[in-house]
């Protein structure tokens, strides 16, 4: 259970209410980041605003590229509801979910390209206390993607951190998107409960 328990559907607004069904349409269930947020309604719509922002915005990057760099940060930063929410947008993206069992083992698996061994070794370094960005890392995304690419790449990859980070200090974890069990218990039935059902690895 998440050291701040989620807004239910009883207690919510028809604001929240409508969020939360929105959110259930699109993955299934209401994301639990959601309805922890929730108690903070402004800051709740400037960041769904700014997500749905983003992802319309990122068009440069292949979203192989993107999404293992995301899923990157997620997995170094031990957010398991991030890495049990991005497996499930991998997979309806149609990517190879099994090969990010050899994640660890990205700059030799030849199940990685070159191009996203790049973007993995990236959101490594950026994820590092203190960042391990070089110049010449930069330099060769830049030959590889473009300024824009990297922006992008560079953009994705912090956004994460905050919301591993957010999701970590706060105790959220994992929802069952990737086994399909977060449909269960879609938001929480009263103060007190939770969203969360646990998935397999959890």
């Amino acid at each position: 259970m998440p050291r701040i328990p989620g807004v239910s559907t009883k207690e919510a607004g028809p604001l929240l209410r409508a969020m939360y069904r929105f959110a259930r349409r699109r993955y299934g269930a209401v994301p639990e980041p959601l309805t922890v947020s929730a108690h903070h309604l402004p800051l709740t719509l400037a960041g769904g605003g700014h997500e749905l922002a983003v992802e319309k915005a990122s068009k440069v990057l292949p979203a192989n590229v993107r999404e293992l760099a995301v899923y990157r940060v997620a997995q170094r930063l031990g957010c398991s509801w991030c890495v049990d929410f991005g497996t499930m947008l991998q997979k309806h993206e149609g990517l190879d979910i099994e090969r990010l069992r050899q994640i660890d083992d990205y700059a030799t698996s030849p199940a990685y390209t070159a191009r996203e061994r790049m973007a993995i070794a990236y959101a490594d370094a950026m994820s590092a206390s203190p960042v391990t960005v070089t110049d010449e890392q930069v330099a060769e995304l830049r030959a590889e993607f473009g300024d824009k690419g990297v922006i992008e790449l560079t953009y994705h990859i912090a956004l994460e951190n905050q919301r591993a980070r957010f999701n970590s200090a706060l105790d959220i974890t994992d929802q069952g998107f990737t086994s399909g069990d977060a449909c269960r218990v879609p938001v929480p039935a009263d103060a007190g409960a939770t969203v969360r059902t646990r998935s397999a690895s959890g």
